[in-house]
């Protein structure tokens, strides 16, 4: 590897698929099976959190400990351990290719990767996700019938690169293989991931990767009012399904104290986002018959897109598998989303605020259906209740803060009045380091109770958490009902 790649690679810091570890230790294996489920990945050991070179040396015992817990996975897992030298220190890299035999399990069971972390799952759930997930994965498969670099769209790119806030100091294959939109070796290989985001002319390689947008008269699918197919690049679909319903809904006009007419959507845009940003990330690409559908009746927004849960129904908001890593994380560097699993409470909740109906349907599709007030062919808004709404919020904030225990409370406590890094959360639990503290803080940032200052580049030592709306309302609500306490 080049020195100037592996610079590219720290300055993007973990992710998807690399993982950073100052040292050797048994930890190793739940990152290779994690890596081994999602869609392969590095380790580059002698890097600690603050992405700094600290060394580590590949001797042979080191390396054979290291093959040793490849071997020791079920099914086994073939890796290439090499080293580098940066700055006068060695630093080992192990690649684990993305496994054809899932799932895979270590000694402490199995793993997924979701962004920079490697989340444990329960034996059945994984066995559901490898059900559902047995074939190739579409994202990262290899297209060498695409005209590369002919067909690939340089000013997208560069434009995508700086929106995520890489500075291009190498080989441009060389970031597209690090994002994982391809495969470099000797030559570079761009995947149907890359194709999607940065390809020209997509629709004759991916026909199906595209957005309708349907206005309709009345609450059938019989007349027709208005209708848009969206095929550019998963962000500008995603933009343009937003101002398709923008454009369509109404908005109730509010004047308070004099001051300046505020505008209020009929369904919260928060939630609408929410549902698209949803149904592209998780929709099945290999269903090449089906495509997202944003649909607008009289009465109702229904968003679907084909694919079926890799988990649960009963699970809905509290988990989430990333059917499409590669894409999952081009969204998060471009901070469009925060974490897997946020999304539904979010929706949940903004709708809840509001006073309105919500309904999940799920089979071979996965539909959102916001129902629309009552009146919305009329010319008055309907004014629900505050009562009403403060219920139906209350009650959608008491689930989520049923799912979490009192330490997670303080951990949000704490970063409620600014935000703070982990260290000073630490420092006023009274606590050490541990594996527990990161996997609650990686649990608050799904549940969208957390969020990251500096989204783009979650292993910063820069990098601070602070609470989000969602959270304020459930901490207040806990002081309201002490009672709430008993629970957890």
């Amino acid at each position: 590897m080049k020195k100037i790649r592996f610079e590219q690679i720290l300055q993007e810091g973990e992710g998807t698929f690399i993982e950073f570890k100052s040292s050797f230790s048994s930890s190793l294996a739940k990152e290779i099976v994690a890596f081994a489920n999602t869609a392969g990945g590095r380790i580059f050991i002698g890097v600690d959190d603050n992405n700094n070179a600290v060394g580590a040396s590949l001797t042979n015992d080191m390396r054979s400990r290291i093959q040793d817990i490849g071997n020791s996975c079920t099914p086994r897992v073939p890796l290439q351990i090499e080293s580098i030298t940066y700055q006068a220190k060695e630093i080992i890299v192990v690649t684990i290719p993305e496994s054809r035999d899932k799932p895979v399990q270590c000694g402490e069971g199995f793993f997924l990767r979701e962004g920079a972390n490697s989340q444990k799952m329960r034996r059945d759930e994984i066995f559901y996700y490898a059900q559902k997930t047995g074939k190739i994965r579409y994202e990262t498969q290899l297209r060498t019938d695409f005209k590369y670099p002919r067909d690939f769209d340089e000013t997208k790119f560069n434009n995508t690169i700086k929106r995520i806030g890489i500075t291009q100091t190498g080989e441009k294959e060389d970031i597209l293989h690090n994002l994982g939109m391809g495969q470099l070796n000797g030559r570079f290989v761009i995947n149907n991931a890359g194709i999607l985001f940065f390809g020209k002319n997509k629709e004759l390689y991916l026909r199906q990767a595209y957005i309708t947008c349907v206005l309709y008269k009345g609450k059938d699918k019989v007349k027709i009012l208005d209708r848009k197919d969206f095929r550019d690049d998963p962000v500008t679909d995603y933009e343009n399904a937003i101002k398709f319903l923008q454009q369509h809904l109404r908005l109730e006009y509010e004047i308070k104290n004099a001051g300046p007419r505020l505008e209020i959507p009929e369904i919260p845009y928060e939630a609408l986002r929410e549902g698209v940003l949803n149904a592209i990330i998780h929709r099945e690409y290999l269903e090449e018959g089906a495509r997202v559908m944003v649909e607008i009746f009289d009465d109702r927004v229904e968003i679907s897109n084909p694919g079926e849960l890799l988990f649960g129904k009963e699970d809905l908001g509290r988990k989430s598998v990333a059917r499409n890593p590669v894409i999952f994380d081009m969204f998060f560097r471009l901070d469009l989303i925060e974490k897997v699993g946020s999304g539904i409470n979010r929706i949940k909740n903004a709708i809840a605020q509001k006073g309105l109906k919500i309904e999940f349907q799920i089979d071979k599709f996965f539909t959102v259906i916001f129902h629309r007030p009552s009146d919305s062919l009329g010319s008055a808004f309907v004014h629900i209740k505050a009562q009403e709404a403060q219920v139906e919020a209350q009650e959608a904030q008491a689930e989520i803060r049923n799912q979490l225990t009192e330490s997670e409370i303080m951990i949000l406590e704490m970063c409620m009045n600014e935000p703070a890094t982990s260290k000073e959360i630490l420092l006023k639990l009274g606590i050490k380091r541990s594996g527990s503290f990161k996997n609650s803080l990686t649990k608050l940032l799904m549940m969208g109770l957390l969020s990251q200052t500096i989204p783009g580049k979650p292993s910063s030592p820069k990098q601070k958490y602070e609470i989000t709306e969602l959270a304020r309302d459930i901490i207040k609500m806990d002081k309201r009902n002490p009672w709430m306490h008993d629970r957890t």
